[in-house]
């Protein structure tokens, strides 16, 4: 992992807050949040793989909403705001994403993955191959 003035300059400010410590962006203020183009989100500061257009949903809840992560996620439990959630972090970077909850559709395996924009990156279907993320075209195809 790269140090704080070295991450500082990679990512814009509200990354930085969310993905290192944990805020969340203001509901419906993220760029995925009304978004639907095919491709993958990855981690804004790894790059690793995390979520498929394909598992997106619209859930109404103001962020980007999926039903499963392309990879296991760390998951934390996280009381604050007097609240009881399930925290969910990438597995390479630790960049905190947002929060899983058990009210997704069901015909999908019952979760809802709310992830703040900011900890993402878009790869567009187009682009996964010149962008390394070539093995991922097979999910898009029928």
């Amino acid at each position: 992992m790269t140090d704080n003035s070295q991450l500082k300059s990679k990512i814009d400010p509200l990354a930085y807050e969310v993905t290192q410590h944990a805020t969340t962006e203001k509901p419906f203020s993220g760029k995925y949040d009304n978004f639907d183009q095919p491709g993958i989100y990855v981690d804004v500061i790894s790059g690793e793989p995390l979520f498929s257009s394909l598992d997106k949903y619209d859930s109404g809840c103001g962020w980007p909403a999926f039903t499963k992560p392309l990879t296991k996620l760390q998951e934390h439990h996280d009381h604050s705001w007097g609240m009881q959630r399930i925290e969910v972090r990438s597995p390479q970077a630790d960049s905190h994403l947002g929060h899983v909850f058990n009210d997704g559709p069901v015909s999908s395996g019952g979760l809802r993955y709310c992830i703040n924009s900011a900890a993402l990156k878009f790869i567009p279907l187009d682009q996964l191959t010149t962008a390394g993320y070539g093995a991922y075209t097979k999910l898009f195809k029928k």
